[in-house]
């Protein structure tokens, strides 16, 4: 029973932070820089209000109401980004991971012609977007990004694999490990190119 439960909660969760990443990447002024505060509450929809605001990893949020910065502040309390250690455990992990990649003769050869620079970047975006960050994914969607690379299972679980390794070099828990594969699983079809399942 405690198994069946901890995967509806993993599962809740993962749904949550995917829609989540969905819902800021529609209207971009949700959304704070590192030079100005969103002018659209990323909570609401609505026109901040610039006296409701919160800093978060260096970024100043605005909302339209306290209750609305209140539900925004738990969620990144709640979400397996902050779980996992933020911003700066995203940037440490993402490092760590492709060390891990670029040694591995099962997957390097992908990344031959490719900026590493540019992918660890995207790979710190879109990772910080899946967990539940607060910034949203802006790249290509998962298919349409490894389209035509002929991934194969077992390039996606040699990637999985590495990223599990890095957790737990990183001294990542398990139960936070889980639900970071729980968040790799949902991309696996778009990334191999299978069909859609239907809902």
């Amino acid at each position: 029973m405690k198994l069946i439960l901890s995967s509806i909660v993993t599962i809740t969760a993962v749904m949550t932070l995917l829609v989540n990443a969905a819902a800021l990447a529609v209207e971009p002024t949700a959304v704070a820089t590192e030079t100005a505060s969103n002018t659209v509450c990323p909570i609401s929809g609505k026109p901040v209000d610039p006296a409701i605001t919160a800093d978060y990893e260096g970024r100043k949020w605005s909302f339209a109401q306290e209750d609305c910065k209140t539900k925004w502040l738990k969620a990144r309390e709640d979400s397996l980004y902050q779980k996992l250690g933020g911003k700066a455990a995203m940037e440490a992990a993402v490092d760590a991971f492709y060390v891990k990649v670029l040694a591995d003769d099962r997957v390097k050869h992908f990344f031959d012609d490719v900026s590493m620079d540019k992918q660890r970047r995207k790979q710190k975006e879109f990772l910080s977007a899946a967990f539940g960050g607060p910034l949203p994914w802006t790249g290509k969607d998962m298919r349409k990004a490894h389209e035509g690379m002929g991934l194969t299972e077992v390039h996606f679980n040699a990637i999985a694999e590495n990223l599990v390794n890095t957790l737990k070099d990183l001294k990542i828990s398990q139960e936070l490990i889980d639900q970071v594969v729980a968040v790799a699983l949902t991309t696996k079809d778009d990334v191999l190119g299978r069909p859609k399942k239907a809902n």
